[in-house]
């Protein structure tokens, strides 16, 4: 035990570089190489890529292969409330002890050589995931696919692809078909790739790249398939059509990011994961911050019993129609006016956003995001809101924008949605969760 912080470790490392986002693979090789190539030593590797999705992915194949009785590892990001829950070892996040006395391996090694803060930890999570016996490793790429850090990894025993659409326009651009380049970095010689449902656009320059490197490429609506029942939802594959009851995490696109993780087990070797495995693992999966219902805390204390409060860390165009597709469904089903809270980055395209989000929502504050340098002033936010066609006003604070609604929460049942940033979504659930 070294009794240090890991906070107080991670604020230096975030010192070791100007940048922190600088894509390339060359800082990583000389510290892995010091550190005895963590990465060459990691159990089998599931690598995963895309823009929207990728998380829910994981967290349907870390529930359903856990419930299979399997030892699983995982490595995500961003964190919502602390770093440690980036990293999960054998099903558990990893402890603050174990933490701390990884990153300053990784930082005595390193040395003040530059290298970004995620290059350093991603290095840490490796030697972490060969330090305690697991038997599969969940690896979410961090931005891009082609020279993101985790792609060091030369062999993963399987590749997969999310939904493809345009953020982080300032690291991969603007035209889809080079940001699917990007993405498709991590397809590897020889290695089954699963491809999720994409824009053609996108999905052309998947197909090709996997062709190039001999990757059979798993083509949804192609090789596989899914479609809602009226009990739940029918998966069709390699494996023949296969019925499941409707998952547990909420909105209408997360029945494809279950069949996509069925898709990958089907195509998974040297693993077996039953129905009645994937069934469980439905059923228990957890992914917060991503379409949630809040329950307890301050928010919900503030507000009339019959608000539902529901949390989505979603920040492109893409995420705003998955969060419009589900919250129509519902208004169809239980008619409900729909409230808006937003906070978001000055990197994202937040007219767009809102401009998909207008037809569902009666009335939205804007924030700025608490701690977050790179926020939209509530002031620019607001504005923006309104040119994306939603009617906004700006709030000094979450708390200040809830007690502002609570007058038209009170009058009838209703829904508040607090969205556009998984850093304001981290911060709720620290605060307010």
């Amino acid at each position: 035990m070294t009794g240090i912080n890991s906070d107080r470790i991670l604020a230096r490392m975030m010192t070791l570089h100007p940048k922190v986002i600088d894509l390339t693979l060359d800082r990583m090789l000389p510290l892995l190489a010091k550190l005895d190539h963590p990465e060459q030593r990691l159990p089998p590797v599931i690598h995963v890529a895309g823009t929207n999705g990728k998380g829910s992915l994981l967290a349907n194949l870390r529930a359903m292969l856990e419930a299979a009785g399997y030892r699983v590892h995982v490595y995500t990001s961003p964190h919502l409330v602390r770093f440690a829950e980036r990293i999960r070892l054998a099903g558990k996040i990893i402890e603050e002890d174990s933490l701390s006395d990884l990153l300053l391996d990784c930082e005595k090694a390193n040395g003040d050589t530059p290298i970004t803060y995620f290059e350093i930890t991603t290095i840490a999570a490796f030697k972490a995931f060969t330090e305690t016996p697991g038997d599969i490793l969940l690896l979410e790429t961090g931005l891009g696919g082609r020279y993101d850090a985790t792609n060091v990894v030369a062999r993963p025993a399987l590749t997969a692809i999310t939904p493809i659409s345009h953020d982080h326009a300032e690291f991969l651009g603007t035209d889809l078909a080079g940001i699917a380049g990007e993405k498709a970095g991590i397809i590897k010689p020889d290695v089954p790739v699963i491809i999720g449902p994409q824009d053609p656009v996108a999905l052309e320059v998947l197909q090709k790249t996997a062709e190039k490197l001999g990757s059979q490429p798993y083509i949804y609506d192609r090789e596989w398939s899914c479609r809602r029942t009226a009990d739940g939802w029918e998966y069709r594959g390699a494996s023949g059509a296969r019925r499941f009851t409707a998952p547990s995490l909420h909105g209408l696109h997360q029945v494809e990011n279950a069949a996509t993780a069925v898709a990958c087990l089907d195509q998974l070797g040297g693993f077996t994961v039953s129905d009645a495995a994937i069934a469980k693992g439905l059923q228990t999966v957890e992914w917060p911050a991503r379409m949630q219902r809040l329950n307890r805390g301050p928010i919900v204390d503030a507000l009339p019993g019959h608000v539902d409060v529901w949390l989505d860390g979603g920040h492109n165009q893409a995420a705003a129609e998955q969060i419009a597709a589900s919250f129509t469904d519902w208004n169809e089903r239980d008619p409900k006016p729909t409230y808006l809270i937003a906070g978001m980055l000055n990197t994202k395209d937040q007219k767009s956003y809102f401009a998909r989000l207008a037809g569902i929502v009666e009335k939205g504050h804007c924030i700025a995001i608490p701690g977050e340098a790179a926020s939209t002033s509530a002031e620019d936010l607001a504005a923006l809101a309104r040119a994306g066609g939603l009617a906004a006003r700006e709030m000094p604070s979450l708390m200040a924008a809830v007690e502002a609604l609570a007058p038209d929460l009170a009058e009838k049942p209703s829904r508040l949605l607090i969205t556009g940033s998984l850093y304001l979504a981290g911060q709720v659930l620290r605060d307010n969760g």
